[in-house]
């Protein structure tokens, strides 16, 4: 086992990483709409993100942003994925720098912190693992070097010998979390005085009942096998079975052994394998990862994710379940009751893994309502449960937070807008009054959706390509041609 926490200096950084340079095609957003609240915010949000590029050693990169100017494994990997619309440089290196600090013995970082002398780099903790479905889609949108993605393949491989190794100490096929931060969940009740950090293999037993069987584990593992199913395909080496396979015995055993069928939702069990009874938002973290059984999934969204004593409280996405003992509405306190920024920008996949496409604007408006009552907008990591207001009093008085930023750019895509989604663009017409136009240009292919409430023209290069009811989605290739469309949104008839 190797150190929690090292330095590592420029030398040793530069022996280490990928340094090749690359080059990558312009990319570019521009968005305007008749919503005066939500172009007020769209607005600010792209002028904010902005100052979270930063230049380290000669590479820019995209910081979390706030007081976390580093590189967080839950966020920033899925934060340079989604910012690749306008800086794919920083997707790339976001990537990158997690798969070139991989320890010797497949322990992937928490976090990477920027010094003037080299990186700290933390060991001490998982922080979350947003990080396999978005390093293979910065591979799509970044030229497709081969090079990254056996590097990507190595080291996604080697992270799951890792787990299976450590994190499974009774033997019974559920990985475990030893530690408040491998969840990401700083302060969370709910842990009932674990560890923040724990780096050994071996677990802080007497502490808090750990380890925690646990359904965050379990989706990273799933979601990282899905993603070496899709590269072992690609290269063609014959695994592609043994990771799809491998995936659905982990989603097996996750959806039966951590499923309360009489609750209607995914629970921990502690070290004894006992069901910890708090009710939590993990569940959709669950469902983010895709590892969730659709028809479990589907009742926990509609037992709990829009209960309104529950989860769906008037800004909707607490992090425990308001009518839960464990709840917490502190502005002092993240991750027991205040709904996160960085959950908004986890539903965005989500809500799409599950084709939940109705909740998209329920809970885009949401995010825009609570961020529009500020003037200036401020992006802030939390929100107030009850009235929306965002929290400045815990960590992000800068009102720079990234994910919070991510969250909304990402909504407006998802519903406004154009996606890129491995070798396709995936198109949005959800209904706005006043009507909207989005254009996503990558090179010199342009993408636009001009919509005017009850209709949208969706064009390539000037070129429209179709017009549809307004509330359609719809599928086209890498080149433009139109694949597929289907209704999306309520009211809709495509």
């Amino acid at each position: 086992m190797g150190a929690e926490r090292i330095k590592i200096p420029f030398s040793e950084l530069d022996r280490i990483s990928d340094n090749r340079k690359m080059s990558f095609a312009p990319t570019g957003v521009s968005f305007s709409t008749a919503d005066g609240k939500w172009q007020r915010v769209f607005d600010a949000a792209e002028r904010t993100e902005k100052n979270n590029i930063v230049l380290w050693h000669g590479k820019r990169v995209l910081v979390e942003g706030g007081v976390y100017q580093g590189l967080w494994l839950e966020t920033q990997p899925m934060g340079g994925d989604m910012y690749s619309d306008r800086c794919p440089e920083t997707a790339w290196n976001n990537q990158n720098m997690f798969i070139d600090l991989i320890r010797d013995d497949g322990r992937i970082p928490s976090v990477i912190r920027f010094e003037d002398d080299g990186a700290e780099v933390m060991y001490s903790h998982f922080q979350g693992y947003c990080f396999p479905y978005h390093a293979l889609n910065v591979w799509y949108r970044t030229g497709k070097d081969m090079h990254y993605l056996n590097r990507l393949y190595d080291c996604l491989s080697r992270f799951d010998s890792y787990l299976w190794r450590t994190r499974d100490t009774d033997g019974n096929g559920c990985l475990e979390s030893f530690c408040v931060w491998d969840t990401g969940e700083d302060g969370s009740t709910r842990f009932f005085g674990a560890p923040d950090a724990w780096g050994s293999d071996t677990p802080p037993y007497g502490q808090a009942k750990l380890p925690y069987e646990s359904m965050d584990i379990m989706a990273y593992c799933y979601d990282g096998r899905v993603t070496l199913s899709e590269i072992a395909a690609i290269l063609g080496n014959g695994e592609e079975k043994k990771w799809r396979d491998g995936a659905e015995a982990v989603r097996r055993t996750l959806n039966s052994y951590l499923w309360r069928e009489e609750k209607g939702a995914l629970y921990d069990r502690d070290c004894d394998n006992n069901f910890l009874d708090t009710l939590i938002h993990n569940n959709l973290r669950v469902m983010y990862h895709g590892a969730y059984e659709y028809d479990k999934a589907m009742r926990f969204v509609r037992e709990h994710l829009l209960n309104p004593e529950e989860f769906f409280t008037p800004m909707p996405l607490t992090s425990i379940a308001a009518n839960d003992r464990l709840f917490v509405s502190d502005p002092d306190n993240n991750w027991s009751g205040q709904p996160e920024g960085l959950t908004y920008q986890r539903s965005l996949r989500a809500f799409e893994n599950y084709r939940l496409y109705d909740l998209l604007p329920v809970f885009g408006q949401k995010l825009c309502g609570a961020l529009v009552q500020n003037d200036p907008v401020i992006f802030t990591q939390q929100f107030d449960p009850y009235t929306g207001k965002p929290q400045a009093a815990f960590c992000t008085a800068t009102g720079d937070y990234g994910p919070t930023i991510l969250a909304f750019l990402g909504y407006t895509s998802h519903l406004y807008g154009v996606e890129l989604v491995r070798d396709t663009a995936v198109f949005s017409t959800c209904p706005v009054s006043g009507g909207c136009e989005y254009t996503l240009t990558v090179g010199e292919k342009a993408f636009t959706v001009k919509n005017n409430g009850r209709k949208a023209a969706v064009s390539v290069d000037g070129r429209e390509i179709i017009t549809v009811p307004a509330g359609t989605r719809g599928v086209a290739d890498a080149g433009g041609n139109l694949i597929k469309t289907y209704p999306a949104f309520s009211g809709t008839d495509a």
